[in-house]
This record gives structure tokens, sequence and C-alpha cells, in this order.
């Protein structure tokens, strides 16, 4: 997490918008609050690691993702904004303390065994090999030399044309979330000599990054799908509108995890690249800034409320309004072309339509399957005249893909 958009997240906090909470194929699973203002979340294993701002770096065990708890800490001398996890060390972004290494090797007592000071204020880590790259807000990227964890020291820096708030790397290149620079490419195939090959704008502020195979997902305010096949000539292939500001952002498959401030856990579907589009949220007030996941897991850090744990089911859930525990559904909840009706749902005796967001009729649906690949990507709403099994619903929400 950057200090610049966790002091925007705490300002709009203090005016206290509370939204109304809901949800749509995702579940709460667990929390384990922190002690600070939790900024940043990594895995490894059976634990989260938590940068929390001006309480260091806190350990979680979500053995049971349930039960949450903190079983260590570590304070830093500022404040934790990032943090990753690489062998037996966490590498935390201390601002302008810069960057901390961490013995974890004890989860119970982790203990600091090394630091590098950079320039600036660092703000965003990531570790390659014997690399850990930081983003170092004024002074661009710095590459450190973390073979010998004890005694990191800085090898090499690359220049940016904005503030970088985040980095990833994959193979020889890392990509930079650079403020109003957008995408930076910067190569490391020397860590003593990186360079900028290639860049692409985004229209907001880029703030953070993650890398899925040849795809750079940026959030900006929003989702920005950025292909980096070409690393000299990246370039957004979609874009998906986040409703509130999108500061963090995790990949897992086919799926993006948002935190989204207080519109809390949002997922998307990229699948298509070309059309990412919205199939989960779970809506809080507690301030989501960053999130990382597992399978079907996202671990999201918030402001208020420390570490949260949440469950995405994908196509398969009853969307029950603030349930917390769901139901196996009758119909897919989003389709691609096709959508598929069961019996359960709609029968020759029981008509069923599908609906535009309005409310107007747009299809006459029958049971099986029915083409839906000439409608325009969005939010729908399968209605039928009566229900065929007890207590099943007459209205169903479908997201329509492409």
């Amino acid at each position: 997490m950057r200090a610049s958009v966790l002091g925007v997240s705490l300002s709009l906090l203090l005016v206290g918008v509370v939204p109304a909470q809901d949800s749509l194929n995702v579940r709460f699973i667990g929390s384990c609050d922190t002690p600070g203002w939790a900024s940043d979340v990594a895995l490894n294993g059976d634990y989260a690691y938590v940068a929390d701002y001006t309480a260091g770096l806190r350990i979680i065990s979500v053995a049971d993702p349930a039960h949450p708890v903190e079983v260590g800490h570590c304070d830093t001398p500022d404040n934790a904004e990032d943090v990753t996890v690489s062998g037996d060390y966490a590498y935390v972004a201390a601002a302008w303390a810069g960057l901390r290494v961490i013995s974890i090797a004890d989860p119970a007592h982790p203990v600091e065994v090394g630091y590098c000071k950079t320039p600036s204020c660092v703000q965003g880590v990531a570790v390659n090999g014997s690399y850990a790259y930081v983003a170092d807000d004024t002074a661009g990227l710095r590459v450190i030399a973390v073979a010998d964890p004890a005694h990191p020291v800085e090898v090499g820096y690359c220049r940016t044309p904005a503030e970088p708030f985040d980095v990833a790397v994959n193979g020889d290149y890392a990509y930079v979330a650079d403020d109003t620079a957008g995408l930076r490419v910067v190569s490391v195939a020397d860590p003593v000599h990186p360079a900028e090959v290639g860049y692409c704008h985004t229209p907001g502020l880029a703030c953070g990054v993650v890398i899925n195979v040849e795809f750079a997902y940026v959030v900006d305010a929003s989702l920005r799908v950025i292909s980096v096949a070409d690393p000299a000539h990246p370039a957004e292939v979609g874009y998906c509108y986040s409703p509130d500001y999108a500061i963090g952002v995790a990949a897992s498959g086919d799926y993006v995890y948002i935190a989204d401030a207080d519109s809390g856990l949002r997922v998307i579907s990229v699948a298509d690249p070309a059309r990412p589009v919205e199939v989960g949220h779970y809506v809080t007030s507690n301030w989501a800034v960053d999130a990382v996941a597992r399978g079907d897991y996202a671990y999201v850090a918030a402001v208020q409320g420390g570490l949260q744990i949440y469950q995405f089911y994908g196509a398969a859930v009853d969307e029950t309004p603030n349930a917390e525990v769901r139901t196996a559904n009758r119909m897919p909840t989003f389709a691609r072309g096709v959508l598929w009706l069961t019996p359960a749902v709609s029968t020759s005796s029981s008509p069923s339509w599908l609906l535009d967001a309005g409310g107007r009729k747009v299809l006459d649906l029958h049971p099986g399957a029915n083409d839906v690949s000439h409608l325009a990507p969005g939010v729908y709403f399968v209605r039928s005249a009566s229900g065929v099994e007890r207590n099943a619903p007459s209205i169903h929400k479908v997201i329509v893909t492409r």
C-alpha cells in the first residue's frame, strides 16, 4: 500500500461514507483485526503477512480461514506500507526507513535481520531470485541485492517519469505502476543497469499492478488490462469500471480480485481479456486497500478491519442478499454466448423471459440453450411466471459476457 493512497483512504473514512452492504457470488469467511491500518497482505503457506502501517508486520495463521489468528509481529522504524515474502524472509517497504528484511523462519518470533535505506520513500516491493525491486517514490525503481539477507545492498536503479506506487516482476522485466505515468516496463536482465523498454499510459493514477502470463492488470481507480506479450510495446486491450476507487489488485486463473476502497472486494472475469466483466463482489465499509488470491479465496487488507478473508463462488451460488451461507444455484450467474435454463427454472407450462436492467423484456426463454450472443454485455434478469420447485425463486440475476 502506498502512503498517498492510504492518506486519501483515511481522509474519506473520516467523512463517514458507509454504503449499504451487499454481495454477489462472494461470501465472507473470517477476519483478524490488527492494531494498525492494514495496508498490504502477502501469503506464504498457512500464513498471511500484513503490512500494518503504524503497527509494523503482523503474521496471521490462516490454516483455518474461518478463524485466522495472529501468531507474531515485528515492528518497523517507519510505516509498513507493502510486503512480499520469499523463502524464510519477509521484505517490508517501510516508507522513509527503506527496505526491511525480516526473518520469518519462526512465524511466532519474526525478527529483523537487515535493511537497506533508499533515497526516497519506499512504497512497494517485489522479490525475484536474489534481488528485491523497490518502488521508491520520487527516486524511481531501485534494485537491491538480497542474496545475503543480513546485508542487502542497492546495485542499480532506473528513474521513472512520475512516482512509482507498486512493482511486479516476471522474468527479465519489472512492471511499475507509476502514478500519472501509467505502466512502465523496465528490463532487469542486467540488475546493475535496469532500463525502461516500454510503457502504456492509463487515464487515472496507476497505483497497483499484478502480472498473469501475458497480461498486466493495473488499477488506476478502475481496472486496466494491458497486454505485455511484447514488453517493448505494452497495449491496453480491455477495461472494467470499478464503483469506488480500485487500489489493490490480485489475480488467480481467469479472475482478478480488486480491493475497491469503500466498495470492498470486486471479482472480475478476465477469461476474455478484451471484455473483462464483474462477476462478484462483497461490499463493506472498512476500506479495502489490497488483496491477494489463492484458488477461490481472497485475502483482503482493510484499513478498518485488518485481514478479511472471502470466498468467490463463481457461477454456482444463489443470490441471497446479506446471507453469509449460500446454496447451489439452479442456473449460471453469468453466460457467454449461451444461457442455459434447467427445467427447474423454466418449463413449457411456466414461461420465462430475459429482462434488461430497466425491466424491459429482451428475449423469450425456453428450457435448455438460449442464444444470447447478440445481446450487449451487462446485467440481465431471468423471470419465470412461477417456480416449479418449492421455494424456487422467480427472478435470477445473470451477467452476459462476450
